[in-house]
């Protein structure tokens, strides 16, 4: 692949950096196929300039008149579904079935939800003899989103999209790894008549996040990243009081019942492991199987991962893609060494592969560990890889009290076919989202986040909406 110059966009246009650039590496290769210009505080100071004068002008706009703007948006994305798809692919190495089918459409129906509520979204009104009062939601004004690698255009658009509906400015700081659909997506908003300078993005690594964390007229920023990264988002925002939007890390449970529809059950097993190379924040890679269906169980997931076809991200039989990075794919590999050593059994993989071609890109076979406990590394600490951890316990309460036990609550899974145990065991898990027979699943209108240190606030739903605005209360004598 030919190496491109990826640029800031300010106002509308690249703007060259005198910083030193980085490499951007095409995961499935390990080849250099762009060098990046990160932005320094300056550049900063002049988009935030830039979005503040923007943002007035939008909010200034009626509803409706935004509405429009959003849903060309939502139509642009999906016209140029295919091509997004293939860069996130550069960027991330994941499959491109799985981009241009899900994560990819994901961020036009995004705009497509918000452009709705940018129309139809109102306050409150009230009443008493001698007075009425009223709500508005109004904008904060110019906000700033950190997004993650493993979803580029997913995490950019859920982040931007609610933020432009209720009236702000969006300046985006892509993870370094995933540059890419960063400027595409910038470029697609221009088609769609986006007005300059509400959507900028910025480059770099966590030098510019400082910065962003820092500008005093950067009122909210919302960051899907890891735990660590969480709380240093929140003590450096906190010298300017931001509000602070945080999705981070999770360690998911799966709790599979004996009474579960089995097929569906090592499918989902599979799916909510394996999915993007298992780079899924909400991945549930602690898979808690109830004692007499353990052994058919992990029979079947072992049988089923090993036939899954590693590969080139481009080709449609593909299932597994590469990992981000090679100290990524270090780290993965680290983990499952560890596991070994405590005692966990490799059933299924557990090594890097080099497909055909593709002999300097990161890949890693689908790994299944069987004979896992509570205490494991790899029980407790998020891998962030195609790892699936296979536990067994004996009681509904038990796979309850330990699946609780852990420092994360985004995610959690429940495969039976009793619907009360449904709900009952929902009602008790401690997680932000929870899918009943089903898994990482999540349609515009619900919200996705997460509890403990998984973070706060929501993306998605009117929830995001609101964490984009302020409340104003208005009271008329009469």
């Amino acid at each position: 692949m030919p190496i491109k110059t990826i640029r800031s966009i300010i106002n509308g246009k690249e703007v060259a950096s005198k910083l030193p650039p980085f490499d951007k590496i095409y995961p499935a290769t390990g080849e250099v196929i762009a060098s990046v210009e990160p932005a320094s505080p300056d550049m900063l100071d002049e988009a935030v300039q830039h979005a503040a004068e923007a943002q007035r002008k939008w909010a200034a706009m009626a509803g409706h008149e935004r509405s429009r703007i959003l849903n060309n948006i939502a139509q642009i994305l999906r016209d140029h579904n295919e091509a997004l798809s293939a860069i996130e692919v550069q960027d991330v190495g994941k499959v491109y079935a799985e981009a241009v089918s899900a994560d990819v459409p994901s961020g036009a129906e995004a705009f497509e939800f918000f452009a709705s509520l940018a129309a139809t979204y109102h306050g409150t009104s009230h009443k008493w003899p001698e007075a009425i009062g009223y709500t508005m939601r109004v904008p904060l004004g110019v906000c700033a989103g950190i997004g993650a690698w493993n979803y580029p255009v997913q995490v950019a658009c859920w982040k931007a999209a609610p933020a432009l509906a209720a009236g702000n400015a969006f300046i985006l700081k892509p993870s370094e790894e995933t540059p890419l659909t960063a400027n595409a997506l910038a470029d697609l908003f221009d088609i769609a008549g986006l007005p300059q300078g509400l959507f900028q993005v910025v480059h770099g690594d966590h030098e510019i996040g400082q910065a962003i964390c820092a500008h005093p007229q950067i009122a909210k920023i919302s960051l899907t990243g890891g735990v660590d990264t969480g709380k240093l988002i929140m003590a450096q925002s906190a010298q300017t009081l931001k509000k602070v939007t945080l999705e981070l890390g999770g360690k998911a449970p799966l709790l599979v019942f004996d009474d579960c529809d089995f097929d569906l059950a090592v499918q989902t097993a599979l799916d909510a492991n394996f999915y993007t190379s298992g780079e899924v924040c909400s991945n549930a890679t602690r898979v808690f199987v109830q004692n007499s269906l353990a052994e058919k169980f992990t029979n079947a997931v072992t049988a089923r991962a090993k036939e899954m076809v590693i590969g080139d991200p481009m080709q449609p039989e593909t299932q597994i893609g590469a990992m981000i990075s090679e100290g990524h794919m270090q780290s993965v590999l680290a983990h499952i060494k560890t596991a070994e050593q405590q005692g966990a059994k490799i059933v299924a993989g557990g090594k890097q592969v080099h497909p055909k071609e593709l002999e300097g890109g990161y890949f890693i076979e689908p790994t299944i560990l069987s004979d896992c406990t509570d205490e494991m590394d790899c029980v407790r600490k998020e891998i962030f890889g195609p790892v699936m951890s296979v536990l067994t316990f004996a009681s509904e309460a038990e796979a309850v009290r330990r699946a609780n036990d852990t420092p994360f609550g985004l995610g959690a899974g429940i495969m039976t076919r009793d619907i009360s145990r449904a709900h009952r065991v929902a009602d008790q898990l401690q997680a932000g989202n929870i899918w009943i027979n089903s898994y990482n699943l999540i349609p515009p209108g619900l919200p996705f986040g997460g509890s403990k240190q998984s973070g706060f606030g929501r993306e998605g739903s009117i929830y995001a909406m609101e964490a984009y605005t302020e409340v104003k209360a208005v009271y008329v004598q009469l």
